[in-house]
């Protein structure tokens, strides 16, 4: 059929990975602490420097979170017994860590005593490819916070200390194609919702321009017959009603986005059983245009009739 679930489906096998993850996961991810009869939520935001940490603290704050930047990791237990104390009314702080602030390699003990107080805690991590980083860098002419040798060497040396870190993030964010304006809208769709609902995101995109690197599963429909090969279809997209009908009428279709529906309706409650808050699915096609977006559109319409609340983004519908 052509289905195919990346390996993240099951877990990361990852020996390096395995004791950060491992402990992220197995304290509480569901603990609450009262506090005013509302419930205290840290977000701590990390990820690569040049990744976009300072504009996702800015969208943080116009979204009502108390927010400290360029935090100190051995100080994030005193802002958490600051919170809780009597006559407090912060009840979202976002955190933002990154190698200004401190310690990375202490952040996984910083997670776990949040939780293991009676928190509710996520770990959003932001990334991007090297020459994007890179980009920015020689863009805004500002020295990497790591003393390499050189720009993509310091890049390199921060993506594998962060590494664990990333394996236990709640959301990965890649931030490559984003500008300022579609990062906030994308942190805003994830994060204003229901705490006590799983967010789903479904992508679209093209094997020819990368598979995204903050998917969770991955679905390939390039089995499917190709619009793009009709005249008429070729400059319209899946969003158009004719190239809609084309791709849900293909023999193969039904079957496809049926059993593909038939395992998220089997793994999602085991998802929201474990607490996950954030889960992102892509499909993707050839060019990432026409099949992928009909699909991406259908799941997620699928799965917002099972309860379930879903976003759908469409990563290269415009290219």
């Amino acid at each position: 059929m052509g289905l195919f679930c990346s390996p993240a489906i099951f877990g990361s096998n990852s020996p390096e990975n395995d004791g950060f993850a491992r402990k992220i996961a197995n304290e509480p991810k569901n603990g609450r602490y009262w506090h005013n009869g509302r419930v205290a939520e840290f977000l701590i935001i990390t990820g690569l420097s040049g990744a976009g940490r300072t504009e996702a603290a800015a969208t943080f704050e116009d979204l009502g979170w108390f927010v400290i930047d360029n935090m100190p990791t051995a100080l994030i237990a005193k802002v958490a017994e600051l919170v809780s104390a009597p006559g407090s009314e912060t009840g979202r702080v976002a955190l933002v860590v990154g190698r200004g602030g401190g310690q990375l390699e202490d952040l996984a003990d910083a997670i776990a005593q949040l939780r293991w107080s009676g928190n509710r805690v996520k770990v959003l991590f932001l990334e991007a490819s090297d020459d994007v980083l890179v980009r920015r860098f020689e863009g805004t002419r500002r020295r990497h916070p790591l003393s390499g040798e050189g720009v993509v060497e310091s890049i390199a040396m921060e993506r594998e200390l962060l590494q664990p870190i990333r394996a236990g993030a709640d959301v990965v964010v890649d931030t490559a194609e984003l500008n300022v304006h579609q990062l906030r809208e994308r942190l805003i769709d994830l994060f204003t919702h229901t705490a006590d609902t799983m967010r789903i995101q479904v992508v679209s995109f093209g094997f020819k321009n990368g598979v995204p690197i903050d998917v969770d599963n991955v679905f390939d429909c390039r089995f499917l017959p190709n619009p793009h090969w009709i005249e008429a279809l070729r400059p319209l997209t899946g969003l158009d009603e004719p190239v809609r009908r084309y791709v849900l009428h293909q023999p193969a279709t039904e079957e496809f986005i049926d059993r593909v529906d038939e395992l998220l309706a089997l793994v999602l409650p085991a998802y929201v059983e474990e607490g996950k808050s954030y889960l992102t699915i892509g499909i993707g096609c050839t060019g990432g245009r026409h099949r992928s977006v009909v699909l991406a559109e259908e799941l997620a319409r699928r799965m917002e009739k099972r309860g379930y609340d879903a976003l759908v983004h469409h990563r290269d519908i415009d290219r």
